[in-house]
């Protein structure tokens, strides 16, 4: 009968390891955890920010997510209250480096990524051209403009 035991509970983590993250855990979706990200940079007033779709262009992420602080004070300060706030929705741990220097800090929140420069940091890697396709980017010239 203890066999019976051991079996069964291997069953149950079988079918908890098939079952999707999100229903796992209880996750936000990918919009709910995007729209998260983007209030969260606004509310802290975040500039220039883009997002970057991955989805079919890379595995790492579905969406990356480009934005600016004044001062290395407000890219750590961005920084660190998004981390908080994704934490707090998702209950999951998120990813952070960069953020004693605050010239460029990286969160990783799953299935996106976020990247908060100083503007002369942002400007120097332009990080935006090697994600962007030519289309993207003339449009984003556009509306700059």
């Amino acid at each position: 009968m203890k066999e019976d035991i051991v079996l069964s509970e291997r069953a149950e983590a079988a079918q908890t390891a098939a079952t999707p993250r999100e229903a796992q855990t209880g996750t936000a979706s990918d919009t709910d955890l995007l729209n998260l990200i983007l209030t969260s940079l606004d509310d802290d007033k975040a500039e220039d920010v883009v997002v970057i779709d991955l989805r079919g262009k890379s595995e790492m992420a579905d969406h990356m997510v480009v934005a600016s602080g004044r001062s290395s004070r407000q890219v750590a300060s961005i920084s660190e209250k998004l981390a908080d706030r994704v934490k707090q929705a998702t209950g999951e741990p998120v990813r952070m480096e960069g953020k004693d220097t605050g010239d460029w800090v990286l969160i990783d929140c799953g299935d996106a990524i976020v990247h908060v420069f100083r503007p002369e940091v942002r400007d120097f890697y332009q990080l935006e051209k090697m994600w962007l396709s030519a289309e993207e980017q003339l449009k984003r010239v556009r509306t700059d403009a």
